[in-house]
């Protein structure tokens, strides 16, 4: 017997069906004589629905009820699914974020967790009912509703996972697993059996959309097994765990993309203390995210900043960065919505030479010029013009022989 904790996604209860069959799954783990846990996402498309309502009542609505708002497609599934349950004869309860108690931070729309409160959820386990749990949902120290930002679910999960020290994560969506890049823009991305926490960190931060940063975070920091699954079929999905010796022996894992990132340069800057803090002080006060940051020092005594924020946050970043900009006395300020960025992970550079030059001569020699650079130990993130996203992913794939990692999803099956 094990505790499993799963996590449906809003494709896969996206409608009455797919709950049905969501819950026979649920079932079936369950009668194999596990204790079990089920942390459900909105039906598929009810939160842009309940985002468009907020943004047809006021263009900038109230943070709180904002939350408030958003937070009540879950309370639909974790109900429609313990209904679904109840007709397979089977004991069920659902939980809101405020009644497990999932605590957190008061950044409304990006809160974080603090802690989790397991006393509700351990005695609905002891009385072998399964707990079905609002994903994406927390509640602050003063009792005020919060969400955890788009795929806040998958950290709800591994959350939950860590708080009961459950023997595995089981996160199902539409894909079969964690592939080597994304298989609509090249059809020879292979499925990975296994991946490293570390990798899936960079590849989920980069722009890969199969699981979300901070669950990844959680995962690592309490060694949280999380098994990636499609909820549309049986095929066996990526173990996501500790870095072994075989994955050291890989040099590349993926490559992944992200169009969602805008480019803020601040021109002309005067090249002395406290500037930086000016303009990233007011940044992060807004609780804008900054990714790269590249600073580029005159002769003069003046520099170039530019750094990289999530384009949904790219106006209010220029908002601010211009009210700063008179201040400290830099000559202007442009944000360039129109990049991409490409990356290449996997841990096997830390051993091996030469990935970055490659990486450099596979865009040049197809004419992609490369606007910022940023590395870590097991990553290298190009910045380059949107238009070239799809054909940079194909051919790094290819020059970095990814089509011969992992298996087939013929012969997993």
């Amino acid at each position: 017997m094990a505790l499993v904790v799963q996590k449906y996604g809003g494709t896969s209860v996206g409608d009455i069906e797919r709950i049905r069959k969501v819950a026979q799954r649920v079932v079936d783990c369950y009668n194999q004589g596990n204790d079990v846990v089920v942390v459900v996402s909105a039906m598929a498309g009810e939160t842009d629905r309940l985002v468009n309502l907020a943004k047809q009542m006021t263009r900038q609505p109230s943070e709180r009820e904002y939350d408030v708002l958003v937070s009540t497609g879950e309370q639909v599934s974790v109900a429609l699914l313990s209904m679904a349950l109840h007709n397979l004869q089977v004991d069920a309860v659902s939980f809101l974020g405020y009644q497990v108690k999932i605590v957190t931070d008061s950044a409304y729309s990006k809160a974080r967790i603090l802690r989790i409160e397991t006393e509700e959820l351990q005695k609905a386990l002891k009385e072998k009912r399964i707990a079905i749990v609002a994903g994406f949902q927390g509640v602050d120290e003063d009792n005020n509703i919060t969400t955890l930002g788009r795929g806040g679910s998958d950290t709800t999960a591994v959350a939950l996972a860590a708080a009961l020290s459950a023997d595995v994560c089981e996160i199902y969506t539409d894909v079969e697993g964690v592939y080597t890049t994304d298989p609509a823009i090249c059809p020879e991305a292979r499925k990975l059996k296994k991946i490293s926490y570390d990798e899936m960190l960079e590849m989920a931060s980069l722009g890969a959309k199969v699981l979300q940063t901070r669950s990844v975070e959680f995962a690592k920091k309490y060694g949280v097994r999380v098994h990636v699954l499609s909820s549309f079929t049986q095929a066996p999905g990526t173990l996501v765990t500790k870095e072994d010796e075989e994955m050291e022996q890989v040099v590349v894992s993926g490559v992944t993309y992200n169009k969602n990132e805008a480019k803020v340069t601040v021109m002309r800057v005067p090249d002395r203390p406290g500037t930086a803090f000016k303009i990233f002080g007011p940044i992060a006060e807004a609780n804008i995210v900054v990714d790269m940051i590249i600073q580029n020092v005159s002769a003069d005594g003046y520099t170039d900043l530019t750094f990289t924020v999530p384009k949904a946050d790219s106006k209010k970043a220029l908002q601010i960065v211009r009210a700063v900009a008179g201040e400290i006395g830099s000559q202007d300020v442009t944000v360039d919505e129109n990049i991409a960025k490409v990356s290449i992970v996997g841990v096997g550079m830390r051993s091996h030479a030469g990935v970055a030059t490659k990486m450099f001569k596979v865009l040049a020699d197809e004419g992609i010029n490369i606007m910022m650079i940023s590395t870590s130990e097991i990553k290298i993130s190009c910045v380059i013009d949107a238009k070239y996203t799809e054909l940079a992913v194909r051919v790094l794939h290819q020059a970095f022989e990814l089509d011969k990692l992992g298996v087939t999803d013929e012969e997993q099956t």
